[in-house]
């Protein structure tokens, strides 16, 4: 059978994104803080839009916020002006409007300027190298030290580990790794103690050597028995260094106050404030859903523009097409942020009707949620409740939460109905918390109780929910009963 090419006709249906649509799937999808920036970023590209800021002080006539704008671009009718009158964008004093908006004299205005406050400017955070620096240039190293010793510490990790060898700086600073080793050693007397160390073991023994702690055994276990003490073995450590067990134990609380990390004191990453995107709060017997738009600016559409658009047989064809098609892209985004508070307040009320619980008793009585629930109930597609649930916050009376949060997989009860997966981490949380310090319990007693308390999970579950809220194994939690409950449980970098 021979093969050969045609040319056929085919009628097909395909979903093309318009660069519209892209833009309301992108706004529907942002934070409230990137929508902020995305507000303002178009406030600056598009002249059509602007800010209402004194939305209360407008006259009737002045278009408002949403609605239909087809009336305000219409031209005026025979009863809004004669034949006799000149539109009011003829009669605009074009040199007032531009000597209105000329910049300021530079000179003049920056001789009355007041500076602002001291107690208004913000204070610039000490960083680790910063800190470092400052000692190093009080130092009495000379130039060639003071070269080495900066790229020693522009090579520290934010945890004050030097990370890169001797030999690597040797070669950068084209001298003798022996120099190299000197200088190391006297940024390594710099504070806070124990930086610019290569290794857990040598972080440690240089604080051991700061605090001038004369104990023999410290070091020992420091340099021969880290994993025995991250394990809590101390009868490995005292049966190997050949000690009683109570040496051993007050030489390993000695070493459980050390810094592991000691440059995270100077850690410089700014605190990240959440901002709520939806508030829950109650009022009698019933919760009310409100969105946040507390800073977000009321858009409209500039009278300017429209003014001049009634006259559209008096402008160039340019002009006109272009003041059309900002005009068109400022109503379209006003819309899309109005269809984008409208759905997310319609999703976190669906979400709060099936986790009702949740608002009345917390976190356990959470019940099992999928974006199909909701999504059947507010009659949209799965992919918009996730793409309306991403990095949107919640403020409820139990606390601030992510909207993603409130969606579980479900865990089987004895009696055949579900409770949601976070409901259940919860319980290990309050299990583990009030568990003995002396006896800690492990995995399959843990279990156990949940058991005990309906609750149908494996070991194996257990452990994996205790992994991802960060507790460690029975042996490991366990208190030899010198430390207390909120020390470090390893000692590892």
């Amino acid at each position: 059978m021979a093969l050969e090419i045609r040319q056929s006709l085919k009628l097909t249906q395909t979903l093309i994104m318009t660069q519209k649509l892209q833009q309301a799937i992108k706004l529907l999808q942002l934070s409230r803080l990137e929508l902020l920036a995305a507000i303002h970023q178009t406030l600056e590209n598009n002249p059509v839009l602007e800010e209402d800021q004194f939305e209360e002080d407008q006259p009737e006539t002045e278009p408002p916020l949403s609605g239909d704008f087809a009336a305000a671009v219409s031209p005026p009718t025979e009863s809004e002006a004669g034949d006799g009158e000149r539109s009011a964008f003829e009669e605009w004093n074009w040199d007032g409007f531009l000597q209105d908006r000329l910049m300021p004299s530079v000179y003049g205005e920056t001789e009355e300027r007041e500076s602002a406050p001291f107690e208004n400017l913000s204070a610039q955070k000490t960083t680790l190298k910063g800190h470092l620096l400052w000692q190093l240039r009080m130092g009495e190293l000379d130039e060639e030290g003071e070269h080495i010793g900066a790229l020693i510490i522009g090579n520290l990790d934010p945890d004050g580990y030097l990370r890169t060898t001797v030999a690597e700086i040797a070669q950068e600073a084209q001298v003798d790794a022996a120099r190299v080793e000197e200088v190391l050693q006297h940024v390594q007397g710099f504070d806070p103690p124990g930086v610019a160390a290569r290794d857990l073991t040598e972080c440690l023994l240089l604080q051991i050597k700061f605090l001038g702690l004369d104990d023999p055994l410290i070091p020992l276990i420091i340099d021969r028995h880290l994993h025995s003490l991250a394990n809590k073995n101390y009868q490995a450590i005292a049966r190997d260094l050949k000690v009683p067990l109570d040496q051993a134990l007050k030489a390993a609380e000695v070493i459980y106050n050390l810094d592991p990390k000691p440059g995270r004191r100077f850690d410089s990453e700014d605190a990240s404030y959440i901002s709520p995107d939806v508030f829950v709060q109650k009022v009698g017997d019933d919760y009310i859903i409100s969105l946040n738009e507390d800073g977000l600016p009321k858009l409209r559409v500039n009278s300017f523009y429209l003014e001049m658009l009634r006259g559209a047989e008096k402008l160039p064809e340019a002009t006109k097409s272009y003041i059309q098609r900002h005009l068109d892209n400022a109503l379209w985004f006003i819309r899309s942020i109005h269809q984008r508070q409208k759905t997310l307040y319609k999703v976190t009320d669906s979400i709060f009707h099936f986790q009702r619980d949740f608002l009345e008793r917390g976190v356990s009585h959470l019940k099992p949620l999928t974006l199909r629930q909701v999504a059947e109930e507010v009659q949209m597609h799965e992919s918009t409740i996730s793409r309306v649930t991403t990095s949107k916050y919640v403020d409820t009376p139990q606390g601030v939460f992510d909207l993603k949060f409130f969606f579980n997989s479900g865990i089987n009860l004895t009696q055949g109905d579900q409770i949601a997966s976070e409901s259940v981490k919860e319980k290990i949380r309050q299990i583990v918390h009030a568990e003995s310090p002396d006896h800690p319990l492990s995995d399959q007693e843990i279990a156990d109780r949940l058991r005990r308390e309906d609750v149908l999970i494996a070991r194996r579950t257990v452990a994996k929910y205790r992994g991802m809220l960060g507790m460690l194994s029975s042996s490991k939690r366990k208190n030899p009963g010198f430390l207390p409950r909120s020390q470090p449980e390893t000692p590892s970098p």
